[in-house]
């Protein structure tokens, strides 16, 4: 199954630069969108790509965050957010359950500028979603999930760590969390195919900086370690425009 996960930093936007064009010849199975910053109404006059079906999660604030997942291989089920009302209004979590696994389209919450958000985003947030992912695991599938983590893992995941290190996205905290999910059991999976640096998912609008690859990479796949056998090829697609994000997506057998 080839899965596709990309900000789109709102739809409506990035349909008129093209991402139409993107859905319908990039081949994947599942799409997962994120912040979306719409309601279904507001693009109720586009036609998806033929074959996929499209399930929602916008925020109860209008313009504001919001996931979409577009699929072409029939959910068993779907559901939408963490199960708990403090975090479920801002339309950041989508799970789709298939024969092998489950799929979690993410949208994680940002530190903001000035870290206004950060005890939010490290010490609620962070701990909520990882026991939900513990607890779909407990249900006897392995856990694939994906989108803008909002957290630059390791110094090589950005072109200036030492700049960066107490900004939002980088902090002790944020990056401190994520490792502490990976040794719950999961692996990052464009790590196990490129270990090197360079490699982002984000650039900033000012300075010119994606044409000069000063970056970031914020945008995952994380699986379950029992579908580490299972992990065909992981890939980041800097070539792909509309938005100030990249896709970057999984292939998994």
């Amino acid at each position: 199954m080839k899965i596709v996960s990309w900000n789109v930093n709102g739809i409506r936007a990035a349909l008129k630069k093209g991402a139409m064009d993107y859905f319908a010849s990039g081949g994947a199975d599942v799409i997962c969108l994120q912040e979306t910053k719409a309601h279904p109404g507001d693009v109720q006059h586009v036609a998806w790509p033929a074959g996929y079906e499209a399930y929602w999660n916008s925020a109860v604030k209008k313009g504001y965050s919001g996931t979409l997942v577009l699929t072409r291989v029939k959910p068993k089920s779907v559901a939408n957010g963490i199960g708990l009302a403090g975090h479920d209004g801002e339309g950041r979590v989508i799970t789709a359950e298939f024969a092998d696994f489950f799929l979690v389209n993410v949208y994680q919450p940002n530190s903001q500028r000035g870290l206004t958000r950060l005890d939010y985003r490290t010490k609620e947030w962070d701990g909520a979603f990882l026991a939900f992912l513990k607890q779909l695991g407990k249900k006897g599938k392995p856990v694939v999930f994906c989108g803008d983590l909002n957290v630059a893992h390791t110094e090589i995941d950005l072109t200036n760590p030492k700049t960066n290190r107490r900004n939002a996205g980088f902090t002790d905290e944020e990056r401190g969390n994520f490792s502490a999910l990976l040794a719950q059991g999961f692996v990052d999976t464009f790590r196990e195919f490129e270990p090197g640096p360079g490699h982002y998912s984000w650039w900033s609008q000012m300075m010119n900086c994606r044409a000069r690859n000063i970056g970031w990479r914020v945008d995952y796949f994380v699986a379950s370690e029992k579908l580490r056998p299972a992990l065909q090829r992981a890939w980041i697609s800097p070539e792909v425009m509309g938005s100030d994000h990249c896709p970057v997506g999984v292939e998994i057998a």
